[in-house]
């Protein structure tokens, strides 16, 4: 199969302008990513980014380098992946390189103390509008809405590691869709409908 070099430099460039803007890690990234694969470039549909995120998120390294290579194996395989990566990897590297330069002109500085108060807060809004837009993919009934909840007590409560949190809730879905089958009630499963028995 032929390598679409366009689709790769095109690829490499959306992720290298997403890279440098997404303050707060990959969390902060989801609606950068969205906006522009899936409204702007429409490669992929938004409950593809949602399973890209959760599956980003449940696997080592960080979310934002997983997810820009999920997504961009899923545009156009290995050499997708590859340029994804490097796309958010590079301006990142640079900038914190810089910051790490100059890290001891800028301790103590007023005007920069101000700006990274006014960045946290902005972070935290992103991250917040990040998990209402996988909450809209991922809740969809009164079911997933209690194992939601149930979720975050957990978190909150008891501090499960959250590979421990990811298991449980494959295991939860796994017996919630059989025992919803058993009771004669139709579960929705990526576009298709399962059945009752």
């Amino acid at each position: 199969m032929k390598t679409n070099w366009k689709l790769i430099t095109e690829i490499f460039y959306t992720f290298l302008k997403i890279g440098p803007v997404t303050f707060g890690g990959g969390y902060a990234m989801i609606p950068m990513i969205e906006r522009e694969v899936v409204t702007k470039k429409k490669w992929v549909k938004v409950e593809d980014v949602t399973d890209i995120f959760a599956v980003a998120e449940s696997v080592p390294g960080a979310i934002a380098i997983n997810s820009a290579t999920f997504i961009g194996y899923r545009i156009a395989g290995v050499a997708g992946a590859i340029a994804a990566m490097f796309g958010v990897l590079i301006p990142t590297f640079l900038i914190v390189i810089a910051l790490s330069m100059s890290y001891l002109y800028f301790k103590g500085n007023p005007a920069m103390e101000a700006a990274f108060n006014g960045i946290r807060p902005a972070i935290v809004a992103l991250i917040c509008f990040a998990a209402y837009k996988i909450g809209q993919m991922a809740i969809i009934d009164k079911t997933t809405l209690v194992t939601a909840g149930v979720t975050v007590l957990v978190l909150f409560f008891l501090h499960f590691h959250p590979a421990i949190i990811i298991l449980l809730g494959a295991i939860t879905g796994v017996c919630l869709v059989k025992i919803k089958g058993r009771l004669g009630y139709k579960t929705e499963l990526d576009g298709f409908e399962k059945k009752g028995a």
